[in-house]
């Protein structure tokens, strides 16, 4: 295995323990003969390994003390911040901060699909709240999330748009993970249901700041029902 590919798993397996905890924020990294021995590699592969993690602002590193942990709030790159919003510890924060990101980013995109979208894009969108009403009423969890995700991504494409959709894909596995959480939730459902119709209507009239205020409108109640029926929140 190439020195690089080395480093790629040292560096891989200590943020694996970093998001889980074993190495909380604020604590240093064992040395660097720790990690060697740990992982059976060379001085440099470790130092390689740091590297790619202080390029992304996890750790820094303090002359003559060691290397510690960066609290999430200051990580500068997008893979190990979703991996974070993925693990155990922080989730409750992380899912309604990623609810945050899909109010600023989808009011928008649905008030310029209104205004792009196509038939087609209507008539998909159609189809997919019918599967949304069949997967609830069948009591298929995956089907409904598989269609809830679908749904918006047909407004995110209908915008025209060529950035939209690539600046929003990261964020489509971590979404992916929690939609399926939430949609395990009978009531859950039967709000998205009407606030998915609500937006469809919008975007079918062409008025763009209905569709804004009706995409608006799901995001807070999505956020009111995460509170609520998942993170215990009343």
């Amino acid at each position: 295995m190439a020195r690089k590919s080395l480093a790629s798993v040292v560096s891989e397996d200590l943020l694996a323990d970093i998001v889980a905890g074993t190495i909380p924020v604020g604590a240093s990294l064992p040395t660097e003969a720790e990690l060697c021995e740990a992982h059976d590699v060379s001085r440099m592969t470790v130092r390689e390994a740091l590297k790619t993690l202080q390029a992304q602002n996890v750790v820094r590193v303090v002359p003559g003390r060691g290397t510690y942990v960066n609290p999430v709030a200051e990580w500068t790159d997008l893979a190990p911040v979703l991996r974070s919003a993925m693990s155990g510890v922080g989730q409750a924060v992380a899912s309604m901060q990623l609810v945050e990101v899909r109010r600023m980013f989808e009011t928008g995109a649905a008030a310029l699909a209104a205004v792009r979208r196509t038939d087609e894009d209507v008539d998909r969108l159609e189809h997919l709240l019918g599967q949304m009403r069949l997967a609830h009423e069948s009591g298929d969890v995956a089907l409904f999330a598989e269609a809830d995700i679908a749904f918006h991504d047909v407004i995110l494409k209908a915008t025209g748009n060529i950035f939209v959709g690539v600046l929003f894909d990261p964020l489509s596995k971590v979404m992916r993970e929690k939609r399926e959480q939430t949609s395990a939730v009978h009531q859950i459902q039967m709000n998205a249901i009407a606030k998915h119709e609500a937006v469809l209507d919008a975007v079918r009239s062409g008025d763009a700041e209905r569709a804004r205020r009706a995409m608006d409108d799901h995001m807070v109640q999505t956020s009111d029902d995460l509170q609520h029926y998942v993170l215990g929140a009343s």
